[in-house]
């Protein structure tokens, strides 16, 4: 089982999850994304590239690199993206699907169309990301600008200083602002990808079918931009199941409820 963090979350989003999981006899592995933690480039002149199918690619290294052949795929945010692509371009290598909001496989084409202004309005940050003064604050206020997303994302969920403090140190990451700022600049059309991966995203801007097994999954405080589930339940061609949560569930799920997400992936794994 693969558990994919997102944005601005690290890898402790699943300190509650895994232990559930290993304990119910199941392989976890649980990956920084590039550009948190201990991840690094191996050359200066790589672009911190943070496009959707970068960072999906990205796994299915990881999994051949430990000579991993299927495994089951989870996350949330970011890693909600990066599963749901797994799944749609790789669908001989996920044996099943935990997604948290769903399917929320992206284009540039798809986003060059306004939205209402409430939901413009819950994108702020991915403007203000646009500018050099945005890239320049998140660069020397990304510890306060985290910790106000972890706020606004989950309004109701009550987290310490410390168990903040303990995802932050991901973000001291040398490559963690220039990525960032690529993934929210090129979801625009306002930075270019790599072309070994325009072929991957041609496929995804056209919406793919996930037709493995999947749950999708939804907190009922999410404060961050979020799909109803009746607008992508029709992406999901295979045995499928969302799974609503109550008692004031926020943006990052797993932690927040991480019995009910890691019985979500342990189901869907016996599916």
């Amino acid at each position: 089982m693969i558990l994919l963090h997102g944005w601005p979350y690290d890898i402790h989003a699943f300190a509650d999850v895994a232990p559930r999981l290993a304990q119910a006899g199941h392989r976890v592995i649980v990956p920084y994304l590039r550009g948190y933690g201990s991840t690094v480039f191996r050359s200066a002149d790589t672009l911190r590239n943070g496009q959707q199918a970068a960072v999906a690619f990205d796994v299915i290294a990881l999994m051949d690199a430990l000579k991993i052949p299927r495994a089951v795929v989870a996350g949330f945010d970011w890693g909600a993206r990066t599963a749901d692509i797994v799944a749609a371009l790789w669908p001989d290598r996920c044996t099943a699907l935990v997604s948290v909001s769903g399917y929320l496989i992206g284009s540039q084409h798809a986003n060059e169309a306004p939205l209402p202004p409430a939901a413009e309005l819950a994108w702020w940050y991915q403007f203000y990301f646009a500018t050099e003064r945005g890239r320049l604050g998140y660069e020397r206020n990304r510890i306060d600008f985290n910790r106000l997303i972890w706020r606004t994302a989950s309004p109701q969920w009550q987290f310490d200083e410390a168990t903040y403090q303990r995802s932050a140190r991901a973000f001291d990451n040398s490559d963690h602002v220039a990525v960032v700022i690529h993934n929210y600049r090129w979801r625009l059309g306002l930075a270019q990808g790599e072309a070994r991966y325009d072929a991957a995203e041609r496929t995804l801007a056209a919406g793919p079918l996930i037709a493995v097994p999947a749950i999708t999954m939804e907190g009922d405080a999410n404060g961050a931009a979020h799909p109803k589930a009746e607008d992508y339940r029709a992406r999901f061609a295979g045995r499928y199941e969302h799974r609503a949560l109550t008692g004031g569930i926020g943006h990052n799920l797993p932690q927040e409820a991480p019995q009910a997400f890691a019985q979500a992936v342990i189901d869907v794994a016996g599916w």
